[in-house]
């Protein structure tokens, strides 16, 4: 087992109705469809590891962050509209974190390489928006607001050309962040 498979542990459940009640479904690892396990989910627990969950399927739509905790009405809490659909497990990275960020789609104009947390790229890069990236290490939140706030957008290891294309249209990231929590 690869050592990015050693740290791939972790633990999710979903309940159908506030508060942990109703029928509920046990996920350790990714979920691309729910729907066949829950009708619904309005709360969750994480006993370990970190999440992100999607109110669509195959980890479309909106995404959010979740971390070891309790989250007994998450609509409200996060401020979903619908219910999680999919869900995908965070690896646990031990290591440099290195992404390129681009002002345009294609790696295409201004750019700038990040090692750690940027909470507004205006202030730090003169950059109005972020259209492509390349996350060479680690795994990053992206947010499109400064400060860490507003919408979600994952980002694991990889090549991402355009956000647009990734259902992100319209979308603007003013802010990013490491995935650094313990996700045991």
């Amino acid at each position: 087992m690869s050592n990015t498979g050693m740290n791939m542990r972790g633990k999710i459940t979903f309940y159908e109705e506030k508060n942990f009640q109703g029928r509920s479904y046990e996920c350790m690892s990714d979920c691309s469809d729910m729907t066949s396990y829950l009708s619904r989910c309005q709360s969750c627990r994480v006993e370990s590891g970190c999440f992100m969950v999607y109110d669509r399927t195959n980890y479309m739509g909106s995404q959010y962050y979740m971390k070891r905790g309790e989250y007994s009405d998450y609509q409200n809490m996060l401020g979903m509209r619908d219910c999680i659909r999919s869900c995908r497990m965070i690896p646990m990275h031990r290591g440099q974190f290195r992404m390129k960020i681009y002002e345009r789609e294609n790696f295409g104009g201004q750019s700038h390489e990040m090692m750690e947390d940027c909470d507004n790229i205006m202030d730090r890069y003169r950059m109005n928006d972020v259209q492509s990236c390349n996350v060479m290490e680690g795994h990053w939140l992206m947010y499109e607001q400064p400060q860490y706030r507003g919408k979600q957008m994952y980002m694991r290891p990889g090549e991402y050309r355009s956000f647009r294309d990734m259902g992100m249209s319209g979308m603007r990231f003013m802010s990013m962040r490491r995935i650094m929590d313990s996700c045991n």
